[in-house]
């Protein structure tokens, strides 16, 4: 295996450690971070525009980006491995309440990214990591926000929270696609 293949490895495997933490962290910082925390219920914080959302939501908008990079520095069967892991661990961190609709929004926003990605990657790392991104966080918000609550009235806090995790990590996804291009790995 040469060196650009081990590096590769490597920081895939940091991409996935990353990934599959984003899960439990987002549930915790849910029941306990938080400007304002509803006794026996969610922690919130402001996104911004008056609204506020659960603080899991950073995280939730990191994992899509972070399952993009798994892809690209470890393949296809990787990444839909890690989503597979990603929904067990999202019915085991998640409160019993909420662990059905956690786990099927989970898997269902992760593979709507997959399938927006996978296809988009050959124009480019961040055209297809913010186009996938988006759709995930949609997906995950309305489809956790209904089967949890039968409602959509948070979605536009949902959605901002997510989407700003997903804006943030866009200078670090610039910098990688020019690491990328020194080292002759992709040309996109």
């Amino acid at each position: 295996m040469g060196e650009p293949d081990r590096t590769r490895r490597i920081e895939g495997a940091v991409f996935l450690l990353a990934f599959t933490a984003c899960i439990p962290a987002a549930n915790f910082m849910i029941g306990n971070i938080g400007t304002f925390c509803v006794p026996n219920g969610s922690c919130l914080i402001p996104v911004g525009f008056g609204l506020t959302a659960p603080s899991g939501v950073l995280l939730v908008g990191l994992a899509l980006v972070l399952r993009d990079l798994v892809q690209r520095r470890l393949g296809l069967m990787w990444s839909v491995g890690a989503i597979l892991i990603g929904a067990i661990l999202s019915t085991t961190f998640a409160a019993p309440s909420l662990a059905v609709a956690s786990a099927s929004a989970f898997l269902a926003s992760e593979l709507a990214d997959l399938f927006v990605f996978t296809p988009l990657q050959r124009k480019g790392l961040i055209v297809a990591a913010l186009c996938s991104s988006v759709v995930g966080l949609i997906v995950d918000s309305a489809m956790f926000l209904w089967l949890a609550f039968g409602s959509l009235d948070f979605l536009t806090g949902q959605i901002l929270g997510k989407a700003i995790m997903v804006f943030v990590s866009l200078p670090f996804l610039f910098l990688l696609r020019k690491h990328d291009r020194k080292r002759g790995l992709y040309p996109a």
